[in-house]
């Protein structure tokens, strides 16, 4: 009886440690707050430390005062800025990072003025030094495209190009298309993706045989996400529609089957933000919510040292500010 009772035991608490493996840590840690409205921050490591770009404003719009900081650390932990980029009377948002085949840091951005909706909008760039720092006036780009209202949301460079999604904002509908750069500076086009419902922020990433994939944000129609993938040379696509709305949507490959995906999660109850992790069609098998709530999403994605290390803007404790969570690669993997 004694035995059948410990065996029972042991077994009850080999169960326990397999479920607590599969129940990732997702503390978040408060890291910036100093404007009145810190939001939309992206990513990326460079030279051994964390870098981030976030928009600091009065508000989330509309609000014309926004400025983009770039900050960063070694640890994670103690962050200190290294760069600021503004236009006056013109509002600086949504910067994504990216570092350039010559090996700088590229901030990639809109700048627009809004009332009532935007009355002007166009992308700019700004670029470090070698080392990090001392990053440049923001400069606008070119594009061989008849101009609208127009944004570069984010820029993946692969084998040396840089590929990005431009949107534009037509009185006949959104529009979303591929561009190339070899710069930074002036883009050429590529393709036209053929989604509707309003589609504008964009992610792409590459799998190991260099088969491109988009993930696209939609504001009309049912609103669902779209996953679009093209081999190269990335004009003849093939789309699966998400079940989730997106909002800031980035993702990495955890394997060549895996997706994990970063987004705002909409609810009846309030937004969170949530990382989802799919198969390679979008097809969502866990999600995971994140400390977060009302104002929230965009967040910034990063492996380092086996965890997935993810920076986000929320607004569930007051003040809208920026916060540092990690998720263990092993939990992601179960």
């Amino acid at each position: 009886m004694k035995y059948l009772l410990l065996t029972s035991v042991l077994i009850s608490l080999s169960l326990f440690a397999g479920l607590a493996q599969e129940i990732p840590s997702v503390d978040a840690v408060k890291i910036w707050d100093r404007a009145p409205h810190n939001a939309f921050p992206d990513m990326i490591r460079y030279r051994g430390e964390f870098y981030i770009a976030l928009r600091e404003g009065n508000d989330h719009m509309p609000d014309n005062s926004g400025a983009i900081r770039i900050i960063k650390s070694k640890d994670g932990k103690n962050w200190q800025p290294v760069g600021l980029l503004e236009k006056r009377d013109m509002d600086v948002r949504e910067a994504r990072l990216s570092i350039t085949p010559d090996g700088r840091i590229m901030v990639l951005t809109a700048v627009g003025v809004y009332e009532k909706g935007y009355t002007t909008l166009y992308p700019m760039v700004s670029f470090s030094d070698s080392h990090g720092e001392n990053f440049t006036a923001l400069q606008k780009v070119t594009v061989d495209l008849p101009s609208s209202l127009d944004w570069i949301w984010s820029l993946t460079w692969h084998k040396g190009t840089g590929y990005g999604i431009l949107y534009q904002i037509k009185p006949s509908g959104w529009e979303v298309h591929l561009l190339e750069t070899s710069d930074g500076i002036h883009f050429d086009h590529l393709s036209q993706l053929p989604i509707d419902g309003n589609p504008n922020e964009a992610t792409i990433r590459f799998d190991n045989k260099g088969k491109m994939f988009v993930l696209v944000r939609r504001e009309a129609g049912d609103r669902m996400g779209v996953l679009a993938k093209s081999d190269y040379p990335y004009v003849d696509w093939t789309t699966s529609k998400l079940t989730k709305r997106l909002g800031g949507p980035n993702f990495l490959f955890l394997n060549m089957s895996t997706l994990v995906i970063g987004s705002r999660e909409y609810r009846d109850t309030g937004s969170k933000t949530a990382i989802h992790i799919t198969d390679v069609d979008g097809t969502i098998k866990r999600t995971i919510e994140l400390s977060s709530g009302g104002d929230t999403s965009y967040p910034g994605m990063v492996f380092y040292k086996k965890n997935l290390w993810i920076a986000y803007y929320s607004s569930h404790r007051g003040k809208t500010s920026i916060y540092l969570s990690k998720i263990p690669m092993n939990a992601l993997k179960k």
